[in-house]
C-alpha cells in the first residue's frame, strides 16, 4: 500500500497524529482513497482576517493540503513530488463553520499531474475552487521530501 494513503488511514482512525500545520489550522481528514480525498476545517475567528472572514491563505491551505495528499496517494515507491504551480478562486466568504475540501487528481502522467479541489460550506455551497500541477519526483530528487 501506498506510504501516504496508510499514514492517513491512520490518521483517520486515531493511529497517527495529522501533519505540524494541520494541526496548527485544525484541519482533519474525513475520507481518502487513492487519488480522491476531503479534509474538513471548522473555521472560527482565529482564522479570520481583518475583515472578520476567512483568511484566504487559511482556504489555500486547506485546499492545498487536500490536492497534495489526493495526488500523494496515487505515487509508486520511491516516488516524491513538488507542487509546480497553485491557483484557487474565490466565490464567497465565510465567517464560521465547517469547511470541507473534495479533491481529485484529475490526470496523473508519468511526470506531471493536475489535481482539483472544491471547498463547500455546510451548505455544499461553493466556496472556492483550486488546482494544482504537481510534478513527479524520482530518484535522488525524490530522497528526503
Amino acid at each position: 500500500m501506498n506510504e501516504l494513503l496508510e499514514r492517513y488511514r491512520n490518521v483517520l482512525e486515531g493511529a497517527a497524529v495529522p501533519s505540524p500545520v494541520e494541526q496548527l489550522l485544525g484541519i482533519r481528514p474525513v475520507d481518502i482513497v487513492p487519488g480522491q480525498v476531503s479534509f474538513e476545517l471548522e473555521a472560527s475567528r482565529d482564522h479570520a482576517n481583518p475583515q472578520g472572514t476567512l483568511n484566504g491563505g487559511i482556504t489555500s491551505t486547506l485546499a492545498d493540503i487536500a490536492m497534495g495528499v489526493a495526488f500523494g496517494t496515487a505515487l509508486q515507491p520511491g516516488e516524491s513530488f513538488t507542487t509546480i504551480e497553485l491557483k484557487i478562486n474565490f466565490l464567497k466568504p465565510v465567517w464560521n463553520g465547517t469547511i470541507r475540501a473534495d479533491a481529485k487528481i484529475l490526470k496523473k502522467g508519468k511526470t506531471v499531474g493536475l489535481v482539483d479541489c472544491s471547498v463547500l460550506d455546510k451548505d455544499e455551497s461553493l466556496v472556492a475552487y483550486a488546482t494544482s500541477t504537481c510534478m513527479i519526483l524520482r530518484g535522488d530528487k525524490a530522497r528526503g521530501r
